[in-house]
């Protein structure tokens, strides 16, 4: 049997050490499954790590990100349920992440793979002989969104938001070192919330601060003219090859990352693949461009305005909200593309 936590990459495991510093073994049997394992071979950075626009060639994949979730969720709560609903909030992940949101005209929410996520829990007797085992019931596990220190809405803190802030900063665009990492998360502690709810908190201004700074420095990263660009670009290259019948919409859930990107380059879009992985700068324009290949559209808005000692940061501190408003003032109004790529 593979076995996951054994063989990950010492930076994450450093950074899993923070997250929950006694792991918790009972965890392995649930993700050394062929399901979860899967997620071995799919990058949370949704393609764009293999593109010189983007600084970072880090690969944390999707399982990573599953397993540092359900690590938050288990140092706050130790509850199984709370913690094996993070573990598989994102199993119905496919091929190039997001990506595939944005083919399905989703980048607004992005969400509309996680509508497979029961089946693909159902499709895997390992998984429910384990459930059975530990007296689990499988509605009480597939859907992270009935614990809120699991996953809540925008802009609340959660373990899913907190996890992909701390991972992303930490290793694809590089705002924190691990000591900062360390700092941050350990300033947090469950919270009650404006709504009498329970929510992860900040204790002190000065992490929670720190935390809205480098998030909010993301969260334009996020929906910026590049990133915007890529991901819709890459979802019409999966379109493109299911469409001319080079794989179904079931084969992007279970192939790897780099034997699709093999494929692209086997297909008649390998050459304008090969632009945009060597491209170093996007154009843009405020008017429709002729004769190229063009994005224009806005994504989802991901910021955070988490709590300090159960009051909003935003409330709190002049400097958070001011930095809070620039963010969310960021305009998606261009005309994004590359003069090498014509409609393809």
């Amino acid at each position: 049997m593979n076995d996951y936590y054994k063989n990950i990459n010492k930076r994450i495991k450093e950074y899993f050490d923070i997250l929950e510093p006694d792991y918790p073994h009972w965890l392995d049997e649930y993700i050394n499954t062929e399901e979860l394992l899967t997620q071995r071979y799919i990058s949370t950075t949704c393609g764009t790590i293999y593109s010189d626009l983007f600084e970072s060639s880090f690969f944390y994949s999707s399982l990573d990100h599953s397993v540092a979730v359900a690590l938050i969720i288990w140092h706050f709560t130790h509850d199984k349920k709370q913690t094996l609903s993070g573990l598989f909030h994102d199993i119905a992940t496919p091929v190039f992440k997001h990506c595939i949101d944005f083919m399905n005209k989703d980048y607004m929410t992005q969400e509309s793979t996680e509508e497979l996520t029961t089946k693909m829990i159902e499709k895997s007797s390992d998984v429910l002989e384990l459930l059975k085992r530990d007296n689990i019931k499988l509605e009480e596990i597939d859907n992270y969104h009935i614990y809120p220190i699991a996953d809540n809405d925008t802009p609340k803190l959660s373990s899913d938001r907190l996890e992909y802030s701390l991972s992303n900063a930490l290793f694809t665009y590089p705002l924190l070192d691990i000591n900062s990492v360390r700092e941050i998360y350990n300033d947090i502690e469950i919270q009650k919330n404006e709504y009498d709810e329970i929510e992860l908190g900040f204790k002190t201004k000065k992490m929670a601060r720190l935390f809205v700074k480098v998030t909010s420095k993301m969260s334009v990263i996020y929906r910026e003219d590049r990133t915007r660009y890529s991901m819709q670009f890459l979802a019409d290259i999966v379109k493109r090859l299911k469409e001319d019948g080079l794989i179904t919409i079931k084969e992007l859930y279970d192939i790897k990352e780099e034997d699709f990107i093999e494929m692209i380059n086997k297909s008649k879009y390998g050459n304008v693949f090969n632009i945009w992985r060597k491209a170093k700068k996007v154009k843009t324009s405020s008017i429709e461009p002729k004769d190229v290949y063009f994005v224009h559209l806005e994504t989802k808005v991901r910021y955070i305005n988490p709590l300090v000692n159960g009051k909003r940061i935003y409330d709190e501190c002049k400097i958070a909200k001011k930095m809070i408003d620039k963010n969310l003032s960021y305009e998606q109004n261009n005309y994004v593309y590359l003069n090498e790529i014509k409609d393809f």
